[in-house]
């Protein structure tokens, strides 16, 4: 007993041990990111380079998940809703609509994108407070609400590298603070926490499959 205490003691050290040096490097990439902006490079960016940028960022997050190991076991084995949790900041989503409202981003961005991040950014304070409330929660409803969110982002995504091509001063208020924070931080990560959820809901119905619960 004592043996597996203090196994499990040193587990949870390593995660945060881990979990701490993850927030060191997003720390980093953001203050880069605030400052790529506030120096006036990513204005300067044309389409398709700002998509390459949000491209290549999303890309060098998987490169890390496939050749860190100790990353990749982190996010395999962190609690499930700490990713969800990253996706509260679609709430952003309103802001959306704000600029909607100013004329400043076009409808067809604009409202559906920014009604889809509210409704998907809500979806996950329930799964929140579910799990808060120390109420199990289904696979089924991370499913469809992964699932939904991953739809939505790739539909914000394409739909705004279609309009930035036809009009790129349409989309310009996204290549300004805070807005440029989108494409240069928030949403490659948004887009790997649903690919990881969906991979660790896989891992999780696979296991289920070959040990059924015993009846």
């Amino acid at each position: 007993m004592e043996a597996r205490r203090y196994k499990a003691f040193g587990k949870d050290n390593k995660t945060i041990f881990i979990a701490k040096r993850v927030a060191l490097v997003l720390t980093g990439w953001f203050a880069i990111a605030v400052f790529s902006s506030a120096s006036g490079a990513t204005l300067a960016l044309r389409p398709p380079f700002p998509q390459v940028v949000l491209c290549g960022l999303l890309g060098l997050l998987f490169i890390a998940f496939r050749y860190l190991k100790t990353f990749r076991g982190w996010l395999y084995t962190i609690p499930l809703y700490w990713l969800v949790a990253v996706h509260i900041s679609r709430f952003v989503g309103a802001y959306f609509l704000i600029l909607y409202y100013r004329s400043e981003l076009p409808f067809a961005f604009a409202v559906p994108g920014g009604c889809g991040d509210i409704v998907v950014a809500a979806f996950a304070t329930v799964l929140l407070i579910l799990r808060r409330s120390s109420r199990a929660v289904p696979p089924a409803l991370y499913w469809i609400w992964n699932t939904l969110g991953l739809i939505d982002i790739l539909f914000v995504v394409t739909t705004a590298t279609r309009l930035a091509l036809r009009d790129p001063d349409s989309m310009a208020v996204l290549l300004r603070l805070p807005m440029s924070l989108l494409p240069t931080f928030l949403v490659p990560l948004i887009i790997f926490t649903h690919i990881i959820i969906a991979i660790r809901l896989f891992r999780l119905q696979r296991v289920s499959a070959t040990y059924p619960p015993r009846g």
